[in-house]
């Protein structure tokens, strides 16, 4: 039975390509029309298949954003601001479960080497704790991450990102060396391996006051990272508030303003039972607060999930999801003109058909023949489409977006474009290949006599 259906498979795929290089023109038409309405489609998908990925699998279910907001002119809004001023989120850190926590700011500064002159990197530093490596686990190539007893000491240690490795030491282990950043010198103590969360998550804040603002949170990891209290006390006047609600006084710093916002805060909560105490802890520190004279107004509180957090920052812009529907919509009028092609290639075959019906083909058969054609039609089609996509992300990649250079297609991507060729196959294939397969053999047989 196995070899009957194997003969059978080779006789229609036989039938099918002769029939395609006999109609060539017709033929290449349909393969036309799918490989531009595939192509468009995967190109669409794919960029939207970026921008809407968990950047920490198996991590983000556990991960949770921090929001406490005094400000009391936002006081009546639906959400609190997105970044927390220093004392706040000091506080809060100490409540975390078993220490699990992170906190975050950056600024821009020069990095550079110290053991000889070397042109000095532009580039970005982060300012964290110990917990950022526990919670989000970046990948180390070299070293270690710093201690807690580094953080308690204010030591000057720091991990570098892989790109800066590469910039400015050549990619060797450059663990135990020391690297300028500013007028500070830092021992590295440990190197990243390739890192890149998409999106590139403690960035996104203040994506649901800019729609579609996407595209500044796809960048690439700051160049050094260093312990949170020792950047703040070596580099505290190179960090620039996110918004300030009220402003600093002439000798305050900002780690003692309490209206300027500048920290992110980022919380490990194993369980429901953990979200619902920590989520308990914030209504009574606002509560709290409040009471002690500190705020106005009793703060806004919110605990957001990593993944709830990025999709209230609309990190998809509308404008791709909009982008994705017409492409969806483009893919079902190339399918219909295919199938207006495939209705004439059939119905110019029916006299063919016919003559296989009186000599004993079954309506199956004639309509295995059909599907099979089709589907050849529509593989060569999706294999075209493969072409169309790949230029269409080349294009892509050409544009001014921090995730332009992310727009690869991927092996999920290329499954999602075989199953798309061969759904393609069906829709395109099924009326026409009944109605062929329907045609009274005798009539069209006189008709062709005559």
């Amino acid at each position: 039975m196995p070899r009957a259906l194997t003969g059978n498979a080779l006789y229609y795929i036989g039938i099918a390509w002769r029939s395609i290089f006999r109609d060539k023109w017709l033929s290449g038409l349909m393969v036309l029309a799918l490989a531009v309405g595939i192509g468009a489609c995967m190109t669409t998908t794919t960029v939207f298949h970026i921008l809407s990925g968990d950047p920490l699998p198996g991590r983000s279910q556990h991960i949770f954003y921090v929001q406490v907001d005094g400000d009391p002119q936002h006081a009546t809004a639906k959400a609190p601001w997105d970044v927390l001023d220093y004392r706040t989120a000091k506080d809060l850190a100490g409540t975390a479960p078993a220490g699990r926590y992170a906190l975050i700011a950056s600024s821009s500064a020069l990095i550079a080497r110290t053991e000889e002159v070397t042109q000095p990197l532009q580039g970005h530093f982060l300012a964290t704790n110990h917990g950022f490596f526990q919670m989000f686990g970046p990948p180390l190539a070299y070293g270690r991450a710093w201690t807690e007893d580094d953080e308690v000491h204010r030591a000057r240690v720091a991990v570098i990102s892989h790109e800066a490795n590469q910039q400015l030491f050549g990619g060797g282990d450059s663990t135990g060396k020391t690297i300028q950043v500013g007028d500070v010198g830092y021992r590295i103590v440990g190197v990243l391996a390739e890192w890149r969360p998409r999106p590139l998550f403690y960035e996104v804040a203040g994506g649901a006051l800019m729609r579609d603002s996407a595209s500044t949170f796809f960048g690439k990891l700051e160049d050094v990272l260093i312990p949170f209290d020792t950047a703040v006390e070596q580099h505290g006047k190179l960090f620039n508030p996110w918004y300030c609600w009220r402003q600093p006084g002439e000798n305050e710093s900002l780690t003692q303003s309490q209206g300027c916002l500048w920290v992110q805060l980022w919380v490990w909560l194993g369980d429901p039972a953990a979200q619902a105490v920590f989520d308990h802890r914030l209504s009574g520190y606002a509560a709290e607060q409040r009471s002690l004279g500190r705020f106005d107004v009793t703060p806004h509180t919110r605990l957001m999930s990593l993944m709830d957090w990025l999709s209230y920052n609309g990190v998809v812009p509308d404008a791709v999801r909009l982008q994705l529907g017409m492409a969806y919509c483009f893919l079902f009028i190339c399918l219909c003109n295919a199938v207006g092609l495939l209705f004439a290639k059939f119905a110019g075959r029916e006299h063919e058909f016919a003559l296989r019906r009186a000599l004993g083909a079954t309506r199956g058969a004639i309509l295995a023949q059909c599907l099979v054609e089709a589907t050849m039609v529509a593989i060569l089609g999706g294999i075209a489409g493969a072409g169309v996509s790949s230029l269409g992300l080349m294009l892509v990649r050409r544009q001014p977006f921090s995730y332009a250079d992310l727009a690869h297609i991927d092996l999920p991507m290329l499954a999602l474009l075989g199953v798309i060729s061969l759904a393609c196959g069906a829709l395109v294939a099924l009326v026409p290949a009944s109605r062929a397969a329907a045609v009274p053999p005798a009539a069209q047989l006189r008709g062709g006599a005559a």
